[in-house]
């Protein structure tokens, strides 16, 4: 009897996991003891019951029968009892059927609990295990067992918690552990689907596999509006557009230290790590899903579109060719700085950042991160090189050339930083793609410095300077080859390679041999690089110009100020700029360090020679007296003649304060002495009083107060002697 009882007991136990948890003990009561029959044969005919090929009949049938039966199990002998055996037998069953009001509340408390989702998941395991081991053997699949429809019916319990109606649950704001416990569920989803899909031609499946597949394809695009939601919420580089720099509190690192290279991917972008854990957990869970790419999709467009704004908070816009074209020079200045900011902090900054982030959400996956970043980072570079282009192939103009310069470098180091970082394939077509940009921009440059020559060759203005100042061609020239000086290296390189095509194009050889002229010309004994022969001959004509411009001023001295301030404005831009002085050479510097001497004694000549003419003692004395009148006129015309330069060089200009001092030097050092001396030789000739007045108008530091009164660029009146 006791083990009658247990064995009921058993039976009831095993009875509540197995049917779903709707289902009341009192249902249950009536049927307890057809169910114990009925335990091990019939499992797997309750697991079918929403077949269609099993008719309701069919499946309540042995039910009805079976409720008719006696409730007791039967002895193997099948031997009617004793009398005595047999009336014992009823009693204790009478007794069985009272039970006290107690114990059916505890059986009523107790009974409905649903079967527990961590049991039951450890038998899907075991069951998945199994089915995978029966792929290659011929042998007839088991039937589906009751815990894969409790485990279905579990798994669609908890998907209508988290997405029902208009406002479902989000995945990121579960607690860790129900997240997890889903995502483990979903990911067992997707391994049964995949176990039964093998035995798909077994027709006994069939409405299991349609079932789960809806169960998984509902887990996959509430995983798949997670992954976006979480993408979109949490944007990387919104908070960091500009490029990034080490941190003043690490001031004591090592200057060729990475910091950023020893920041995490979450710290790179902005996204906390409880975010990344959560991309890198639903995207894990979707490509094992089979939703691979959904995955990638969603994935792409939201990097995409985050890199987009951020390259518009950089000032970078997208611009067709013909948009570039018609731009004011101004609004292209402005887009070309946007898109060297842009292309820098793209190659220093994003890309890495996008490339650290896709390893780490698909880090399981490396192909998959690969081919995402590198579409990601692709698609941007090409925007970027086919602005480079559109730029190249504006129109030519002198102003452009420091632009050109600055997207031309660009394309040379930014590019270097892009190969570690894309597939060597992608590599390849990128570097052929911006070296035919780059060779559109050398051609540009090179057609800038020969327009350069010709706009010399061109200006043969007839007006003069005023003054004998500075020319404004001169000034122009100087200031553009002093800044493109700066470029020294890129333009060395720009000129090198443009020599290349030539020699290649043409067995005539280069346009460049002008450094053997040069080499003749300045006695130079080191052949000149295609850029010093091109900055030489800009040098050698803009003299030319200058020289021919002197000859427009009838007064030979003015002109030999002119090229005196011309020359000294050269020499001072050149000595400036170290790499302007390199490329001119010491040679060069001292040959026009000495023109510029020539013409000052060629001014002096002109100017001060006849002046000190008149103080000349020849013709002023017959036997042994001096003619009064001769030196009368000598005095009259020394007077006529310094008024009449002082009157006329206070009105030239010399600009430049050292040539001015020079001059002012060397024409006191010439005029003083020989006048203090011709004064204190013949002033005793003349009457005290009157006389003396009229003709002895200046004392010697009268002299050198207006010396230092020329080339002041104003005339000033002629003020009265010292006493």
């Amino acid at each position: 009897m006791d083990a009658e009882k247990d064995n009921t007991k058993t039976v009831m136990d095993a009875d509540d996991n197995k049917y779903p948890p709707e289902k009341s003990p009192k249902d249950d009561k009536d049927n307890n003891q057809a169910e114990i029959e009925n335990n091990d044969n019939n499992n797997n005919n309750s697991n079918n019951e929403d077949c269609p090929e099993k008719s309701k009949e069919d499946q309540e049938l042995p039910q009805k029968e079976r409720v008719n039966t006696p409730s007791s199990p039967k002895s193997p002998s099948n031997a009617d009892p004793k009398p005595e055996e047999a009336e014992s037998l009823e009693s204790e069953i009478q007794e069985e059927e009272k039970v006290p009001d107690e114990e059916v509340k505890i059986q009523e408390s107790s009974s409905p609990l649903p079967p527990d989702l961590n049991k039951v998941s450890e038998e899907i395991d075991q069951f998945i295990s199994s089915m995978s081991s029966l792929e290659n053997d011929k042998s007839t699949p088991p039937d589906l067992p009751i815990f894969v429809e409790q485990f279905v019916v579990l798994v669609e319990a908890k998907m209508e918690d988290y997405d029902s109606g208009d406002s479902p649950m989000k995945c990121s704001r579960l607690s860790e552990e129900d997240s997890a416990s889903f995502l483990e569920a979903v990911n067992r989803v997707s391994s049964l689907s995949k176990a039964l899909t093998k035995f798909s031609s077994e027709y006994k499946y069939a409405c299991s596999i349609n079932r789960i597949g809806g169960i998984l394809q509902r887990a996959m695009s509430y995983l798949e509006e997670e992954f976006k939601s979480l993408l979109e919420d949490y944007k990387i580089h919104e908070s960091d557009p500009k490029p990034k720099q080490p941190a003043p509190s690490s001031s004591n690192q090592e200057p060729d230290q990475n910091p950023q290279s020893e920041s995490s991917p979450a710290e790179e972008s902005n996204i906390s790590e409880e975010i990344l854990s959560n991309l890198i957990r639903l995207s894990k869970a979707m490509i094992a899903g089979g939703y691979e790419a959904e995955c990638c999709q969603v994935y792409f467009v939201a990097r995409r579109n985050a890199l987009e704004e951020s390259l518009h908070k950089l000032g970078f816009e997208k611009h067709s060719i013909d948009d570039v074209h018609k731009m004011s020079w101004e609004s292209l200045e402005r887009e070309i700085e946007a898109w060297i900011r842009t292309f820098k902090q793209c190659a220093t900054a994003y890309f890495s950042t996008e490339r650290k982030l896709s390893d780490s959400i698909f880090s399981d996956h490396s192909s998959i991160s690969q081919s995402i970043f590198g579409g990601l980072a692709h698609g941007v570079t090409i925007q970027l090189l086919n602005f480079a282009e559109a730029v190249a192939l504006t129109k030519r103009a002198a102003e452009k050339l420091f632009k050109f310069i600055d997207i031309y470098e660009g394309l040379r180091d930014i590019l270097l930083e892009l190969e570690k970082l894309f597939p060597e394939e992608w590599v390849i077509g990128l570097k052929t793609e911006a070296s035919m940009i780059r060779s559109h921009l050398g051609e540009a440059m090179i057609s800038i410095f020969t327009e350069l020559e010709n706009s010399i060759k061109a200006d043969s203005a007839k007006t003069q300077v005023p003054g004998g100042a500075v020319h404004p061609l001169t000034k122009y020239i100087m200031n553009y080859l002093e800044y493109a000086s700066e470029y020294k290296e890129t333009l060395e390189q720009v000129f090198r390679e443009h020599q290349k095509i030539e020699r290649a194009d043409s067995a005539t050889g280069s346009e460049f041999e002008y450094n053997s002229q040069t080499e003749n010309v300045h006695s130079e004994t080191v052949k000149q690089s295609p850029f010093q022969a091109q900055i030489t001959k800009l040098m050698d004509l803009l003299d030319a110009n200058v020289e021919s411009k002197s000859k427009l001023y009838k007064d030979p001295a003015l002109g030999s100020i002119f090229m005196m301030n011309n020359g000294r404005y050269i020499l001072k831009k050149i000595k400036g700029s170290t790499e302007f002085n390199s490329l001119m050479g010491v040679t060069w510097y001292r040959k026009k360090s000495s023109d510029l001497r020539n013409y000052h004694k060629g001014y002096q000549r002109e100017t001060w020679g006849k002046l000190l003419g008149c103080l000349h003692p020849e013709g002023l004395t017959a036997n042994g007296k001096v003619v009064k009148p001769v030196l009368k006129e000598r005095f009259k015309s020394f007077n006529a003649m310094f008024d009449e330069i002082h009157k006329t060089q206070s009105n030239w200009v010399v600009g430049d304060e050292q040539l001015q001092s020079e001059l002012r030097v060397s024409i006191s050092n010439m005029v003083i002495p020989a006048y203090r001396s011709f004064l204190g030789r013949y002033s005793q000739v003349f009457t005290p009083g009157r006389q003396t007045e009229k003709y002895i108008k200046y004392q010697p530091e009268d002299i050198e107060t207006y010396i230092d009164e020329l080339f002041d660029g104003t005339a000033t009146p002629m003020g009265r002697k010292k006493s």
